[in-house]
């Protein structure tokens, strides 16, 4: 399908950028410094936890803060990966040939989204590896809540590329593209701290709040209702980029 080649095309450039490397290897780095600080803190309380009946673990301790702090660097990242998904083929002037292509406007959006999803599945799979390590020497983890808070990771990490592939179609310079998702990344993300003030919108903006359904998954709580909410975020952004991309194509 030519969803795929676009995808392969996208996730070969993105490999072929030094930026993707480099963002790949400082991701890294960060997160397994915070894994090494959230370790450190388990062994600290571990003679504490010894003497208490139903004291956290190790999911609790390490990897339910490790998956939190990973959803924040990737908010800072993400905009960086996303940016020239569109506005940079724009800008280039090539965006003439996808839509002179036998190419759907759909096919350009999911290909494209696909190409930065795989990107980001590695990155995942490099972040999930880390607490599995802990199996090695010994540790035990709580399947459950280790499965929910890396599927919501994951699903945070799609809303983040759906929303940022959305920005990079609204304008030719990938710059703006990045400030702008990091904008609504942001405001999403903060907005929930407006949803304990008992106003009349406040369970709006609690509904609203990237944070707010994360953190239940990070607990351990599979509701599919958080799920619903992710997963129509990202439909909502990537209609929205189809769309989008659509109008341009009209008015060639």
């Amino acid at each position: 399908m030519q969803i795929f080649t676009i995808a392969s095309r996208e996730l070969k450039s993105l490999f072929l950028s030094p930026l993707a490397w480099a963002i790949l290897a400082v991701v890294q780095i960060i997160i397994a410094y915070m894994f090494l600080i959230q370790l450190d803190t388990f062994v600290q309380l571990q003679p504490q936890l010894a003497a208490r009946e139903g004291a956290p673990g190790l999911t609790d301790i390490v990897v339910a803060p490790l998956f939190g702090n990973a959803a924040i660097v990737l908010l800072l990242v993400a905009p960086m990966l996303t940016m020239r998904l569109i506005s940079e083929e724009r800008r280039a002037q090539s965006l003439t040939l996808l839509f002179s292509a036998p190419l759907s406007m759909t096919e350009i959006i999911l290909g494209k989204y696909l190409g930065v999803m795989a990107f980001f599945f590695i990155m995942l799979v490099l972040i999930a590896l880390m607490p599995l390590t802990l199996l090695l020497g010994g540790g035990t983890l709580d399947a459950g809540k280790f499965g929910a808070g890396l599927m919501g990771l994951g699903l945070m990490i799609a809303s983040f590329a759906a929303l940022g592939l959305f920005m990079s179609t609204l304008t030719n310079y990938p710059g703006v593209a990045a400030v702008s998702t990091f904008g609504v990344l942001l405001l999403l993300w903060i907005i929930d701290w407006a949803g304990d003030k008992g106003t009349q919108a406040s369970g709006l903006f609690a509904y609203l709040s990237l944070v707010r359904h994360y953190e239940s998954m990070l607990k351990g709580v599979f509701n599919s209702a958080d799920v619903v909410y992710y997963l129509l975020f990202i439909v909502t952004f990537l209609v929205l980029a189809i769309r989008r991309l659509d109008a341009d194509r009209l008015q060639h």
